[in-house]
């Protein structure tokens, strides 16, 4: 029988993705000395949004998800962030690998909207292991399935968050809309030949605190 203790030592901005993405750094050691032949790994990704202060500034913003903050021990759950597959190597002893989570500014999305809520400070996470772990026994290859306790726990900081997203919106965030509320703004903004969609809904804005 194996045993694998799951650490997240890290994680990054990936600079070079075509879209935000975080990668995560994951270490995997083995500890009885059993030669691992590859794992076929899945990694479940939750927040576990109890788990951190929060200013005043960022319980009004994220109010929309939990209500007002009386009620958070009721409505504050863990929330699905990502579950990722990958395939790790064969090793003996330990292993580090990158584990790369695509990101999404879409607003409709909860973690989003969580995220853009935050002003500073840390993301708690807690990352859940299962899979297939691929023995290596003298030659001979045998599997085990990976229990389901096995997990570990890992704090994002926010900024490294804002990193990712600004690397391809800087300064900028993103709304879904549906398209006969797009070709009203459409109409709105070339009625009054607003250069910009900024300025488009800075206009609504005023029409609406001076309504």
């Amino acid at each position: 029988m194996s045993d694998l203790v799951f650490d997240c030592t890290d994680a990054r901005a990936d600079a070079y993705a075509a879209a935000p993405t975080l990668v995560f750094r994951l270490r995997i050691a083995e500890t009885t000395g059993q030669p691992i032949g590859g794992i076929a790994l899945r990694a479940q990704l939750r927040i576990e949004p109890l788990k951190r202060r929060y200013s005043d500034a960022e319980a009004e913003r994220v109010s929309d998800l939990f209500g007002e903050r009386p009620r958070w021990g009721d409505t504050m759950k863990p929330m699905q962030f990502a579950t990722v597959a990958l395939m790790v190597p064969a090793f003996s002893g330990s292993v580090d690998l990158d584990v790369p989570v695509p990101l999404t500014y879409d607003f409709e999305v909860a973690t989003a909207k969580y995220f853009h809520g935050l002003e500073d400070g840390e993301i708690p996470f807690v990352i859940l292991f299962s899979g297939t772990t691929f023995l290596n026994q003298q030659g001979a290859l045998s599997i085990e399935q990976i229990p389901w306790h096995k997990e570990t726990a890992y704090r994002l900081p926010v900024a490294l968050w804002r990193e990712a997203m600004d690397l391809h919106f800087p300064n900028s965030a993103w709304l879904r809309l549906r398209r006969d509320t797009l070709d009203d703004l459409q109409r709105f903004k070339s009625r009054l030949a607003l250069p910009t969609w900024d300025e488009t809904f800075e206009a609504l804005l005023r029409l609406a605190e001076a309504s």
